[in-house]
């Protein structure tokens, strides 16, 4: 695969093809997830003819979370977010689930970056515990 077809290019040119406030958003959301975990893989995932740049999908031992743009909002969902600490309150969307919860940023709200942080290292270590161990 070429640098330009990786992932990590890919999401580049999703963010680089926004233009406005969701792309910055989701960009500084990303250097923060990068941040929190340098060891993090970026993916691109459920590529379809309505969105064909696909969902940026952050994995580590398994999916950490996702990043969607609409037009109003930047959400992020974390795939095993019910069972996350959220001492800070972060998540404020998806509880109608019993597995994920997000964070819907809306033009001009910020996150907290520390606490942020902390919940993908709290995503991080969940993956990390549940990860099977490798028969030899």
């Amino acid at each position: 695969m070429t640098d330009q077809g990786s992932p990590s290019a890919r999401i580049d040119a999703k963010l680089a093809s926004l233009g406005d406030w969701r792309g910055e958003t989701l960009a500084r959301m990303r250097a923060l997830i990068r941040e929190a975990d340098p060891d993090v893989v970026e993916a691109v995932k459920w590529m379809k003819p309505t969105n064909p740049s696909g969902v940026p999908t952050w994995e580590h031992a398994g999916i950490l979370c996702t990043g969607e743009v609409y037009k109003t909002h930047v959400k992020l969902t974390f795939a095993q977010g019910a069972a996350l600490p959220d001492p800070e309150g972060l998540f404020n969307a998806g509880f109608g689930g019993g597995t994920r919860r997000a964070i819907d940023i809306r033009e001009g709200e910020t996150v907290d970056a520390e606490a942020f942080k902390a919940l993908v290292r709290e995503a991080v270590a969940r993956n990390m515990g549940k990860e099977k161990p490798r028969r030899n």
